[in-house]
């Protein structure tokens, strides 16, 4: 389909999704939200994608909302209707969307507005080749890794704009980079580097600008040629249900997932191909 405010590519296995309003850092609009949850949609669906990479066109990976949509939520915040008629607004079309079709089987709250990637059957690579800021880094934080450009330079915002924290920042945040960390990052707001970031484990790995597209689309061509795309399927399944799960119910839950393994084709595959010496084949099954 035509997008009006990202780009869609798919080559190797790999579905690219930029997002592409480089004129103003990629920065988020509700029509950048509804496309790239349908590129999401669409890779979810197309066999011939193994993985997804998501970044940003130009300079910046993604500025946050839109400060003139911001600007004029500040003017016309409605007075008439009660907090409790506004809050329950905001839930209903923070949950309107639902998990992607076709995707995998969590809890609800990963049905939220910028909480659905997760459901997302394939592996996410968020490619940092800029700044990301307030809801262009907590979409970056619902990836399954984070790589960045050396020019990468990430914020909160939220506190410098007299907001707090939103769309799940303050579940997922701490789980990536500790509780210490995600207080310092949410109160104070401060911009920091790639090597502070790799540092406190917000990113996985940071790339020279001058070939950070050429690294991340290698690591993501190994995922879509060397590994099986079932398992990679059942194992994110497994570690976002086991968010919400003990250590003896998590190993509970896995037990079906192992035994349908061994009888899967991607496991006959990974055997073969190990004892015949030859690059794999899976066939995702």
């Amino acid at each position: 389909m035509a997008y009006e405010q990202i780009l869609y590519e798919v080559q190797d296995r790999i579905a690219t999704v930029t997002l592409n309003r480089p004129d103003r850092l990629n920065a988020w609009t509700p029509v950048m939200e509804r496309e790239v949850r349908t590129a999401m949609t669409e890779a979810t669906a197309d066999d011939a994608v193994r993985v997804i990479i998501l970044t940003g066109a130009g300079r910046g990976f993604c500025s946050g909302a839109d400060m003139s949509n911001l600007n004029q939520a500040s003017q016309s915040t409605p007075k008439s209707s009660s907090l409790t008629h506004r809050v329950a607004t905001v839930r209903a079309e923070a949950y309107a969307a639902g998990p992607v079709p076709g995707g995998l089987e969590l809890p609800q709250a990963f049905a939220y507005r910028h909480a659905y990637f997760p459901t997302v059957p394939k592996p996410i690579i968020a490619a940092i080749n800029g700044p990301a800021a307030g809801v262009g880094l907590i979409v970056s934080l619902y990836a399954d890794m984070r790589f960045a450009s050396q020019a990468a330079v990430f914020t909160t915002a939220f506190a410098r704009r007299g907001l707090v924290a939103e769309h799940g920042i303050d579940w997922i945040l701490p789980r990536i980079v500790g509780l210490p960390n995600a207080i310092d990052l949410l109160l104070s707001a401060r911009k920091i580097t790639a090597e502070e970031a790799l540092q406190m484990g917000l990113v996985n790995k940071v790339f020279p600008r001058e070939s950070f597209m050429a690294e991340v689309r290698a690591y993501a061509l190994e995922l879509a040629t060397m590994v099986s795309p079932r398992s990679m399927r059942v194992m994110k399944q497994q570690l976002f249900r086991a968010q919400n799960l003990d250590f003896g119910a998590a190993v509970h839950a896995s037990i079906p997932d192992v035994v349908a393994s061994l009888a899967s084709e991607d496991f006959k595959e990974g055997v073969a191909h190990f004892v015949e010496q030859r690059k794999p084949n899976f066939p995702g099954r």
